[in-house]
């Protein structure tokens, strides 16, 4: 028997699966996580902790290339996060429509 839960999963990603592919929510958290990832980045180039990778960063880096590969970097994180996050929950309503049509089975 399923639970509660899990039935509420199924009605609700029944009815919402091809809202959430196209959420901006999902979306706008991986962009964030790219941004963060973004700002770490500039931080340890700045910071000057590695002197050789500070004096090669500043010689052959344009600032614009730089910011340029921050900003694809998150846009790239945010669609990946958002596939991602669309990709487990249809695998999970998979499973569990799986296990409740066998369930279904046995009990006839």
């Amino acid at each position: 028997m399923l639970t509660k839960e899990e039935l509420d999963f199924l009605d609700y990603w029944e009815k919402n699966s091809l809202q959430q592919k196209h959420s901006t929510r999902p979306f706008m958290i991986g962009l964030s996580a790219g941004f963060v990832l973004g700002i770490s980045l500039i931080a340890v180039v700045f910071s000057g902790w590695y002197e050789r990778a500070n004096m090669v960063a500043n010689s052959r880096l344009s600032s614009f290339v730089f910011l340029l590969a921050i900003l694809g970097i998150s846009f790239f994180m945010a669609f990946m996060y958002r596939k991602f996050r669309w990709e487990t929950n249809e695998q999970r309503y998979r499973e569990l429509l799986a296990r409740k049509k066998t369930l279904e089975k046995k009990e006839v």
